[in-house]
């Protein structure tokens, strides 16, 4: 497995990223995740879809809290050929839990715990707290990255215009 440093710190504090550094234009890794229902959900399910994939390390911490709620607010901006994700290594209940509690009904979360595959094919998977680096992917329909963002400390938020004109630039 690739070991990356340098890259993550959280709390000022660097962590090793495990798996590859992908880049714009890469095909998407194929990976297998869990829904709140337990079920297995393909990310290739969502192909034929811009799909932006918002990446958390917990729902509940603040900073989480307020990406997954930014993107739910700007989910109602886009139309149905536009989903978004929120990987997160939390248990499906807690994901299930947290969005009832918070109203978030425009995101669909989805959990990594089981296996982290997400975070390992996607290059986000903190080894030292088995848990994912804040960051976002966008998916064009055909299963192409077209945008990636690496929040480099993992108490920051992302630059949400940022990767909102990605998806504009797709849909």
């Amino acid at each position: 497995m690739q070991e990356r440093s340098g890259v993550f710190t959280f709390g000022g504090k660097p962590f090793t990223l495990l798996g590859p550094e992908l880049k714009v234009g890469d095909s998407a890794p194929d990976v297998t995740v869990l829904a709140n229902d337990l079920s297995a959900v393909k990310l290739s399910s969502f192909k034929g879809k811009v799909c932006v994939v918002s990446v958390v390390t917990s729902l509940d911490t603040g900073t989480c809290d307020i990406q997954t709620r930014k993107f739910n607010e700007e989910a109602g901006n886009f139309g149905e050929n536009v989903v978004i994700l929120t990987i997160s290594a939390d248990l499906p209940f807690a994901q299930a839990r947290w969005c009832g509690a918070a109203g978030v009904e425009n995101v669909v979360t989805l959990s990594d715990y089981r296996d982290v595959a997400f975070g390992e094919a996607f290059g986000v998977l903190i080894k030292e707290l088995r848990l994912l680096a804040r960051s976002v992917f966008v998916i064009d329909p055909a299963g192409d990255v077209q945008y990636i963002q690496l929040v480099n400390e993992g108490t920051g938020e992302p630059d949400y215009n940022a990767a909102l004109a990605a998806v504009k630039k797709l849909v």
